[in-house]
Formats: structure tokens, C-alpha cells, sequence
């Protein structure tokens, strides 16, 4: 794998089997879509097509070959995807789901230059310790960044080292960042930074090149899942921003807010979150 994941000392967790298989499995699958989803992107730019449906086309087609491999190497687990939210009701049921994004970032994809998009494969299982009482958690996952030359995952994870020295760099969104995102950043005395794709911010803070993702406005399952596994193998703080655990293959699969920073710095965003009015 790519990136700077290539040492490990974690270990499953607790009363699980070894879930390192599936874990270079959705490396494996992410890597493979991101592979795809360039040569559509140069294609594009090439003027092989519109490259108005880029994102479309994109999204799409990263979709099918990421089914299609899960079908075919995991043919008893679901799958919930953005693409087909409703496509495949055994999740409901069966004890492991995969949640992928196959497309993270779909504007950015689209744009010449940007590198900030990401793909998104996660496995969830039942039989997992629950972080909050319910049945099940994530158990294993990996974030593509194909543009960077990229890939995180959850099986060669280590523990993010960061700059002491610096001002805490805070990610938000860059089209949506949330009302009490200068607040916030004020009272911590960071910087704040704007930036496309979830995946793409997660990582800045797993790697260590940022120090929290604050996000609020509504997400969904498939834009944090495999973020979250990793952040969380690395050590990291992992949460909704009032937090709370985040939690995974519900009916409705809306996720709100999320919280990824580090585990030192948290205390200090949680009471500016609670004072900016976050928490309200």
C-alpha cells in the first residue's frame, strides 16, 4: 500500500477474528476504483467526453466495480453504497456490511487540479463490540486518494505523530464550513482551513498534516465510515461533535456531525463547541 501506513501494532478488536484480510481487501478494491476513476478523468480532460458528466460517469462506474468485486470475493456480506441506497435490504439482517463511498468529493473530481477526492470502502459487522449498546461496529476499511497516490487503511494503520509547534490547523468544508467554525478556531487559536471531500480532510489529520476535521450539515454513513475506522486505528478522537460514538448500518443511514482530531486537542474544541453554540 501507498502512503505512510506500513508499520502496525494494532490489534483486532476483542472477541473478533483477525480482520486484516478484509482490510487490504478494501485497499485493495479502493485502490482499484481510483485507478478507474483517473483514467476517466483524463479521458475527460482529454475532450473524450463531456466533462460536465464526469462526476456522474464517475461516480457510476466506481460504484459498479466496487459492487461487482464485493459480489464476487464477498458474496454473502451487503453492501450499503451511496449509489444504490436501496439496493440491497439484507443489511438489515446479515452480520457484516460493506459501506463504501465510491466517489468521495464528487465536485472536486471534476475539477482540473484538484486532488482533494477520495474513495471509500469500510466493513461494519454485528458481532462486533458496539461502542454505545447497539449490535455491531466498523471492524476494518481504507480511504483511497488516487490522486495523491495515496491509501489508508486500517490493517497497517500506526499512530499519527503531529507538530507540536504549530497552531492547530482546523479542516472544514470548503463549500459549507459550520456557522461556529471561526468560533471555534479562535478559541483554540488555530487556523482554519477549507477543504473538498471528506475522506480527503480525514486524512490530513491521520497523517498528521492537519490536527482536527470538524463537520456539521448532514453527512451520511458512506462519507465517514472509512475515515472514522482509520482515524480511530490510529489513535485518533472520533466522534459526533457533541461526543457522542458515531454508529453505523442504521435503517436511515443520515449522519449529521463528526469530529476527527487529536485525542490531546479535543477537550480544548469540545469546550469551544459547546460555548460557540454547536451544541444548542
Amino acid at each position: 500500500m501507498s502512503g505512510d501506513f506500513q508499520e502496525t501494532n494494532v490489534q483486532p478488536y476483542a472477541g473478533m477474528e483477525d480482520t486484516s484480510e478484509d482490510a487490504r481487501l478494501a485497499a485493495e478494491i479502493a485502490e482499484s476504483a481510483g485507478r478507474l476513476l483517473i483514467e476517466l478523468r483524463e479521458q475527460a480532460f482529454r475532450g473524450e467526453y463531456d466533462p460536465r458528466e464526469l462526476g456522474k460517469i464517475g461516480d457510476s462506474s466506481s460504484d459498479l466495480f466496487i459492487r461487482q468485486q464485493l459480489e464476487q470475493l464477498r458474496p454473502d456480506d451487503a453492501i450499503l453504497s451511496e449509489e444504490e441506497l436501496k439496493s440491497d435490504l439484507r443489511r438489515h439482517s446479515v452480520d457484516r456490511v460493506w459501506i463504501v463511498d465510491p466517489l468521495d468529493g464528487t465536485r472536486e473530481f471534476g475539477m482540473t487540479g484538484r486532488v482533494d477526492w477520495a474513495v471509500h470502502v469500510a466493513l461494519w459487522d454485528r458481532r462486533a463490540d458496539s461502542i454505545d449498546g447497539r449490535p455491531g461496529d466498523l471492524v476494518a476499511g481504507a480511504v483511497a486518494l488516487p490522486a495523491q497516490g495515496v491509501t489508508l487503511e486500517t490493517s497497517y494503520a500506526k499512530r499519527t505523530q503531529f507538530d507540536d509547534k504549530r497552531r492547530p490547523i482546523i479542516l472544514v468544508s470548503q463549500s459549507r464550513p459550520p456557522a461556529w467554525a471561526e468560533y471555534v478556531a479562535t478559541a483554540i487559536d488555530g487556523v482554519l482551513v477549507g477543504m473538498g471531500s471528506a475522506g480527503a480532510k480525514c486524512a490530513e489529520v491521520i497523517l498528521g498534516r492537519a490536527d482536527a476535521y470538524l463537520h456539521a450539515g448532514g453527512q451520511y454513513e458512506w462519507d465517514s465510515a472509512a475515515p472514522a475506522i482509520v482515524a480511530r486505528k490510529a489513535g485518533l478522537h472520533v466522534s459526533r461533535i457533541d461526543g457522542t460514538p458515531l454508529t453505523y448500518n442504521h435503517e436511515d443511514p443520515y449522519s449529521p456531525d463528526l469530529a476527527i482530531c487529536r485525542t490531546d486537542l479535543w477537550p480544548k474544541i469540545f469546550s469551544a463547541l459547546l460555548e460557540g453554540g454547536a451544541l444548542e
